[in-house]
C-alpha cells in the first residue's frame, strides 16, 4: 500500500516560468511605457515653454551706408544695420564678418569680434564702420583710375549665439556706388595788377580750375599759397561758390593777393617786360559732390604765368600781353 511519500512530487515549472515571464514582461512593460511617458512629458514641456518663452532667430536689415569722411587718399563707410531681437533674453552678437568687392574683385575684407548684445524683445542700429585706402586699391588694380566712379557690394555675416538654437549666421548685402577722387588741375594763366607800386602791389590771380573727376564738384572755398619764381607772395582763404562739371568741366576764379615787387628780384622785371615767370601754387579747395563734402587738394610747380595790365596803365583787359 503506497504512502504519501511514495506519491510523485507535481511540479509547476512550466506554470512558474511562464507567470515570471508574464510578469518580467508587465514590469518591462510599465517601465518603458514610464520612458515614454517622460519623452512625451519633457517634449510637451519643450513645446510649451517654446511657445510660451518664444525663442526665435533674429532678423536684420541693412538701412543704408553713410560716407563720414571722404578725401583723396581714402574713404569711410559706415554700414547700418537694424538688428531685431524677438527673444526674452539679449543675445550676443559674436563676431561680424564684412567683405567689400567691386565687379567680383575684393577691395577690403576683415572681422569685428565681440561685436555686442541685443537686447530681449528689442531692436538696435549696429554701426559697422569700413575704410578703403584708395592706393591699395590701385596698387591692385591698375585699371581703376583715379577720378572714376566703381561700383562696389558689402557682403556682411552676422554671427548670433541664440538660446536654444545655438550659434546662427545671417548673411546681409547692399550694392552701390563709390568715388576715386581725383584732385582737379590748376593753372594761373595770367595776372593782373589793380595797384602797383615797390612797396605794395594788389593783384588778381586769373585760375583755370579743371575737374578731372567724373562727378560734379560744387566750389565752396579756396585755400592758397603762391610762389612767383621763388618768393612766396603769401596765400589766403577765399569764400567762392563755382561748380565744375564732370569730365573737364571748367571754372575760372579770381584770387586776389598782395606782395611787395621789390622782393622779387628778375622774376619782377621779367613779368614787367611781358616775358612769363615761373610759378607754384599749393592748396585745398572744398567742395561738395554726389558723394559728399570733401577738401581736395591743388598743386600746380613748374607753372608759366604773364602779367596782365589794366587799360588804364596802357594795357587791354581783354588781350593776354605778347612775349
Amino acid at each position: 500500500m503506497s504512502t504519501s511519500e511514495d506519491k510523485p512530487e507535481v511540479v509547476e515549472r512550466g506554470f512558474k516560468d511562464e507567470k515570471k515571464h508574464k510578469e518580467d514582461d508587465k514590469e518591462e512593460g510599465e517601465k518603458g511605457g514610464f520612458i515614454e511617458k517622460v519623452k512625451d512629458f519633457i517634449h510637451d514641456i519643450g513645446e510649451k515653454i517654446e511657445e510660451v518663452i518664444g525663442f526665435g532667430k533674429p532678423t536684420a536689415d541693412v538701412k543704408g551706408i553713410h560716407i563720414p569722411k571722404v578725401n583723396i587718399h581714402m574713404i569711410d563707410l559706415v554700414v547700418d544695420v537694424l538688428i531685431k531681437n524677438p527673444n526674452p533674453v539679449p543675445i550676443p552678437l559674436i563676431d561680424i564678418n564684412y567683405l567689400i568687392e567691386s565687379d567680383g574683385r575684393k577691395l577690403v575684407s576683415g572681422l569685428i569680434p565681440d561685436a555686442g548684445t541685443i537686447h530681449a524683445h528689442g531692436e538696435e542700429t549696429v554701426k559697422i564702420p569700413l575704410t578703403l585706402i584708395y592706393d591699395d586699391i590701385k596698387k591692385t588694380y591698375a585699371d581703376i583710375k583715379p577720378g572714376s566712379i566703381i561700383p562696389y557690394r558689402v557682403k556682411v555675416d552676422l554671427i548670433f549665439d541664440v538660446p536654444v538654437l545655438g550659434r546662427f549666421t545671417l548673411p546681409l548685402e547692399k550694392k552701390g556706388e563709390i568715388p576715386i577722387p581725383y584732385k582737379p588741375d590748376v593753372d594761373i594763366e595770367k595776372i593782373q595788377f589793380k595797384k602797383f607800386s615797390f612797396e605794395e602791389t594788389v593783384a588778381n590771380l586769373h585760375l583755370k580750375l579743371e575737374n578731372m573727376n567724373d562727378f560734379d564738384l560744387g566750389l565752396n572755398a579756396l585755400e592758397y599759397e603762391v610762389w612767383l619764381g621763388d618768393v612766396n607772395i603769401g596765400g589766403a582763404e577765399l569764400s567762392k561758390s563755382a561748380k565744375l562739371e564732370k569730365s573737364g568741366g571748367i571754372s575760372y576764379i579770381d584770387v586776389p593777393v598782395t606782395f611787395r615787387p621789390k622782393d622779387f628780384g628778375s622774376a619782377l622785371w621779367d613779368m614787367i617786360r611781358g616775358k612769363g615767370t615761373g610759378y607754384t601754387m599749393k592748396g585745398n579747395i572744398d567742395v561738395d559732390t554726389p558723394f559728399g563734402a570733401m577738401k581736395l587738394p591743388i598743386s600746380k610747380e613748374g607753372g608759366t604765368t604773364r602779367l596782365k595790365k589794366n587799360k588804364e596803365d596802357g594795357g587791354n583787359d581783354d588781350d593776354d600781353d605778347e612775349d
